[in-house]
């Protein structure tokens, strides 16, 4: 528990330092946010904005001419508050309202992904190594690495392609049926539209990562399976599957499982991409349209949510590796 408590307190510094860091990159970009949120509605034949209000709208965005060090302490403080600023992008939303209709949709997707890969490709790893230099190590694992080396985005165009244009099989873009009397809700028709327009970007995911953990899982299980607790537990006349799962697999995911704390950290950072291909809305798009526009409220905001994610994912970590090996326990004790 005093390990515990002293890595929570290494984990707030560090996102003290992340929200720090959040603050100052978008400042770092070249323009003004103001005269690209003027220049925008003028494109739009909106109307013309008069030179004096200008500094109404500077201040209503919070982006005044104040020195940076005021600016970062108002920062800083509208933070503790949990108020984000306003979404220049998206006026006159604030970013808490953007970033929480978008997260749920890339939470979902990309998150759901990543635990199938995690779960289906350390199975898959187990398995190779238990019957490693069969007909299934020899075809599944090169036919699974061949596919993670394709880029993802020819990937996703493929199958795109293949089985949304060519087949007709699943929708090819979108979070649900757009056309139509659908009713946004929890209701059947609306969750089997989800789903749908989910299948294939998720399956896309799952497909390009999983190789990684198979990989992964069977050269650490290969390498395990030789250790002197495992010729033991044979030794004792246990059943093979009770050894390869509750001795050697028990041990051999310890490295798997820093990398899927670290993998959940790049979920929502890694849904970018996906979104930008699939037209799939979530904070990656947001993310996109925010840089596009000087938005520096919400670029900020989806900085910050990726920072606590990261944090928070390795933390689990941690606490997984103290109750899933006794002897880390008994040393950090």
């Amino acid at each position: 528990m005093r390990y515990l408590l002293r890595r929570l307190g290494f984990y707030l510094a560090a996102l003290w330092a992340s929200a720090t860091i959040t603050f100052l990159i978008p400042r770092l970009m070249p323009g003004d946010p103001v005269e690209a949120y003027i220049a925008k509605i003028q494109s739009q034949g909106q109307g013309v904005i008069a030179p004096n209000a200008v500094n109404a709208i500077r201040i209503q965005f919070g982006l005044t001419n104040d020195p940076l060090w005021v600016q970062y302490f108002q920062y800083l403080n509208n933070v503790l508050h949990g108020d984000l600023g306003i979404a220049l992008s998206q006026f006159p939303a604030k970013v808490t309202q953007v970033l929480g209709y978008d997260l749920p949709w890339t939470l979902g997707l990309v998150g759901t992904a990543a635990i199938l890969s995690f779960s289906l490709g350390t199975l898959l790893g187990i398995l190779v190594a238990w019957k490693r230099g069969t007909w299934i190590d020899t075809t599944l694992t090169p036919v699974l690495t061949f596919f993670s080396a394709i880029p993802y985005f020819w990937l996703a165009l493929g199958l795109i392609y293949l089985l949304g244009v060519t087949l007709r099989w699943l929708p090819t873009g979108d979070g649900y049926d757009t056309l139509g009397d659908l009713t946004k809700g929890w209701n059947p028709d609306f969750i089997l539209s989800v789903l749908q327009h989910a299948f294939l970007p998720a399956f896309t995911i799952v497909i390009s990562s999983m190789a990684g953990w198979l990989l992964n899982m069977r050269s650490t299980l290969i390498t395990t399976l030789s250790e002197d607790y495992v010729l033991m537990a044979r030794a004792k006349g246990l059943t093979e599957r009770r050894v390869m799962f509750a001795y050697a697999a028990r041990n051999a995911i310890l490295p798997n499982i820093t990398g899927f704390g670290m993998s959940l950290g790049f979920v929502l950072g890694g849904s970018l991409l996906t979104e930008i291909v699939f037209n799939y809305p979530g904070i990656g798009y947001a993310l996109f349209s925010a840089i596009t526009l000087l938005d520096y409220g919400t670029i900020e905001g989806v900085f910050l949510i990726l920072a606590i994610t990261m944090l928070l994912a390795n933390l689990l970590a941690e606490v997984a590796y103290v109750v899933l090996d006794p002897r880390v326990r008994n040393e950090r004790g």
